[in-house]
């Protein structure tokens, strides 16, 4: 069982909340920029005493920016840089552009850290703070926690401006034109000819780069994006100009449709268009485009686990999956642990999060890992998971072995799984509550070897979370609403 999350402040992927409510208020927003601010220029101070023929004053410490399409991200990025300024760093802005992006930039630009306005994919009311270091990894838990302290004393004790009254950050497009042309680059021979997709951005952060990239994908001889004519394809009318052969979903933001009814979190919608459209592959990201879903011809979803499959044995066909492993998650179905041990492939089960699944990857230096959810991770392309990438990595693979997607995965065998979402209003340990611990020992007895329960609190979300995967759908549900209906009555909204 997860234990529960302690933090004050930052959850499983960054500060997560209300947008104008605690902790993502005005002055909280701006003590985090404080915190962040003064804990680079303390790294750069240290680095200096090291190295004593590079000075702080030589190497100007900077942060770069990114937000997703919430009308509440330019007023919280806004914020945020005030407080970073505040402390002498400079900030520069990539605009409307995916948190992957951020990371990316983060780590090929000389940018000290990343910042990324975005709730991923939480309702529009949500917004949230992720945050990357120079290499392009999310900061490590103990920065963080070191960071909360210093954010908590400066939510009490600074004075915070009115947003109202701050200008917005300026926005580099050329940043974003980099991004995509390092995409390009990850797949050097992959042509679209002939595949007919349709593509769901979630009204999110990937409507602002993926018509662009798949247009620069159908034609390759195009000249680089890099130039001051760029701007994100907004709208239906410029992406009919871009002349893809992808049809593209939700690219028409408009600060409150951001994931909603579309996007990674309903892969469904984007199945039922791919087979109204007659085309092969379904792709859907989420508000920040970090994961992504697929959909094949049949009508059929095609999750993390599925994709997780799929590459596997391709880097493993190509002598690139070292030592035959992946790393999963607690969440990870237990079909797909079945089908990679058929073709010779060991699993490793994370927590729940994609940095979790990160720090096994490097510890056993493994080439593939992700979420169920469709963080799928490829350390050999990049620092953390990307939708985009996902996608066109996948379509690589479609290209080169001529299979379709429904193909691929034909042999993957899913164990019944549900997964019941309770709202709490605390994230007591539930180990302590007897009704709920009792309900879970009862379920773990009948399953054992046939099935697998898992509860836990959200990183992100005022949630519980219970998954009961079983061979028996009838005990899988029974157990579920048991253990759910258990926390509901004693932590229950």
């Amino acid at each position: 069982m997860t234990l529960v999350n302690v933090r004050k402040l930052f959850g499983t992927d960054g500060i997560r909340a209300v947008a104008g409510e605690y902790p993502l208020d005005a002055q909280t927003i701006y003590a985090c920029g404080l915190a962040l601010g003064h804990t680079l220029r303390k790294a750069a101070e240290t680095s200096a005493v090291r190295d004593a023929e590079a000075p702080i004053a030589q190497t100007p410490i900077k942060v770069i920016f990114g937000r997703d399409t919430r009308e509440s991200s330019p007023w919280i990025a806004a914020t945020m840089a005030a407080g970073v300024r505040k402390t002498g760093v400079r900030v520069e802005s990539a605009g409307v552009i995916t948190t992957p992006a951020v990371a990316f930039l983060a780590r090929t630009h000389g940018f000290q850290a990343g910042v990324v306005i975005s709730a991923s994919h939480n309702p529009w009311r949500d917004n949230g703070i992720k945050l990357f270091g120079g290499d392009g990894f999310k900061l490590a838990d103990a920065v963080e926690l070191a960071m909360e302290e210093e954010i908590l004393h400066h939510a009490a004790n600074s004075l915070a401006p009115d947003p109202a009254s701050l200008p917005p950050v300026e926005d580099n497009a050329a940043l974003q034109a980099d991004y995509i042309q390092f995409l390009l680059d990850c797949v050097p021979g992959l042509s679209l000819s002939g595949l007919r997709i349709v593509a769901d951005c979630a009204n999110g952060a990937s409507a602002a780069v993926a018509p662009q990239l798949f247009a620069r994908l159908k034609d390759r001889s195009v000249l680089p994006l890099r130039t001051a004519s760029f701007t994100p394809a907004f709208g239906s009318e410029l992406v009919r100009r871009l002349n893809t052969n992808v049809d593209f979903l939700n690219i028409a933001p408009d600060g409150r449709n951001i994931n909603d009814g579309c996007g990674a979190l309903y892969p469904a919608f984007v199945a039922g268009e791919v087979l109204a459209r007659g085309a092969e592959l379904g792709l859907s990201f989420d508000g920040d485009a970090d994961r992504c879903m697929l959909a094949g011809a049949k009508n059929n979803v095609i999750d993390g686990d599925a994709i997780l499959l799929v590459i596997a044995r391709d880097l493993k066909a190509r002598g690139l999956l070292t030592g035959d492993l992946v790393v999963a998650t607690t969440m990870s179905n237990m079909g797909l642990e079945a089908a990679l041990k058929r073709s010779g492939i060991r699993m490793l089960r994370a927590p729940v999060g994609d940095r979790y699944v990160l720090e096994q990857m490097l510890q056993h230096r493994a080439a593939l890992g992700g979420e169920q959810s469709g963080h799928i991770l490829l350390p050999h392309l990049a620092t953390t998971g990307d939708g985009l990438l996902t996608a066109l990595v996948v379509l690589d693979l479609i290209a080169r072995t001529g299979k379709s997607i429904d193909e691929l995965t034909a042999d993957l065998k899913v164990f019944p799984q549900v997964i019941v979402n309770v709202k709490v209003r605390e994230k007591k340990p539930l180990e302590s509550i007897p009704a709920v611990a009792a309900a879970i020992h009862a379920a773990e007895e009948e399953l054992k070897d046939s099935g697998r329960v898992v509860i836990r609190y959200s990183g992100t979300e005022a949630l519980a979370r219970v998954m009961i995967e079983a061979e028996s759908e009838e005990a899988m549900r029974r157990h579920a609403n048991a253990i759910a209906d258990a926390i509901r009555v004693e932590l229950g909204v």
